[in-house]
């Protein structure tokens, strides 16, 4: 499947789940391909065919993106090295999950959730160490005479009892054995695996040398996170408020400030765009325009929002 049928298929199964979504991004190179909201729930979504062409990069940025915007991180595709993506299954790029199309649909739409995850050495699921050990139990089966049925050791069976996951065909034999469901089932929205990118250190050395945000966001007392892959340059961050900045000259950055301004519509962020070469004000959609020369005089973060709010 092409990109962009894969990308339509991804819209597809999100509108259909309720989910309001953002304009695609059509820059490149790009961290992230859509952003969708349903309530609370705000989803950034990678989209390529391989998810392995996700590089560290992009990795990087979608999960900064995310963590800023209380977003969750997804990158959907079709294949990993030279295989398919399971349906049902979850995968991890950089600590970031990635599914396929249809295990998308199922979670959303059918609301079905996904009970394997990949691992290198093959699939994995975790189970009920608690519903395990209750069932054991009450067969009257000592740890002993699980692990004998089972082919590994008694200290197996207990680290899977006090919550330690295990393989697809050890789960499918536990559940064999008692006639009980004892797997338990991923929710994409809450899984709590750790990303690669848990602080912004790791930016420091990828990012950009900062010549292309403006210092004066710094001196207004605002946050600063470089982008090396999204359609704006950073995310400001400002008294618990989150903005997104483009910054360039009018040529390379009016062409993204809808795009900028329709994702902090669904982000409910803020949205404005330097110019080094324009000094009229104005606004495109959501987004302020604003040249380099005014941004000096303000003083205050505050002021900018003032600004973008008006």
């Amino acid at each position: 499947m092409s990109h962009e049928r894969l990308l339509q298929s991804v819209v597809s199964v999100l509108i259909m789940a309720g989910y309001n979504v953002s304009e695609r991004c059509g820059m490149r190179p790009r961290s992230f391909d859509l952003i969708a909201r349903k309530g609370d729930n705000l989803l950034i979504i990678k989209i390529v065919p391989h998810i392995d062409s996700v590089g560290e990069e992009s990795a990087h940025d979608l999960a900064v993106i995310a963590r800023h915007l209380n977003a969750k991180p997804f990158i959907i595709g079709e294949k990993a090295r030279d295989f398919e993506l399971e349906r049902g299954a979850v995968y991890l790029r950089y600590g970031i999950i990635a599914t396929s199309v249809t295990t998308l649909y199922d979670f959303f739409v059918d609301e079905v959730p996904p009970l394997v995850y990949a691992q290198p050495g093959g699939l994995y699921v975790n189970i009920n160490g608690g519903k395990l050990r209750d069932v054991r139990e009450r067969h009257n089966m000592s740890l002993g005479d699980l692990a004998g049925s089972l082919g590994v050791s008694r200290r197996t069976i207990s680290k899977y009892e006090s919550g330690m996951s295990t393989t697809l065909d050890i789960a499918i034999k536990l559940e064999e054995i008692f006639d009980t469901a004892i797997v338990e089932a991923i929710n994409l929205l809450s899984h709590s695996h750790v990303s690669d990118f848990e602080d912004d250190s790791h930016s420091e050395s990828i990012k950009k040398d900062g010549s292309n945000i403006p210092q004066d966001f710094e001196r207004m007392g605002m946050q600063t996170h470089t982008m090396q892959r999204a359609p704006f340059e950073a995310l400001c961050i400002y008294e618990e408020k989150t903005i997104l900045t483009g910054y360039g000259t009018a040529q390379k950055t009016l062409r993204r400030a809808a795009l900028i301004g329709n994702i902090s519509d669904i982000t409910s962020s803020k949205a404005v765009c330097v110019l080094t070469d324009y000094k009229k004000r104005k606004k495109v959609g959501k987004t302020l325009i604003i040249g380099e020369e005014e941004l000096s005089t303000l003083n205050e973060g505050s002021e900018l929002i003032e600004l973008i709010d008006e």
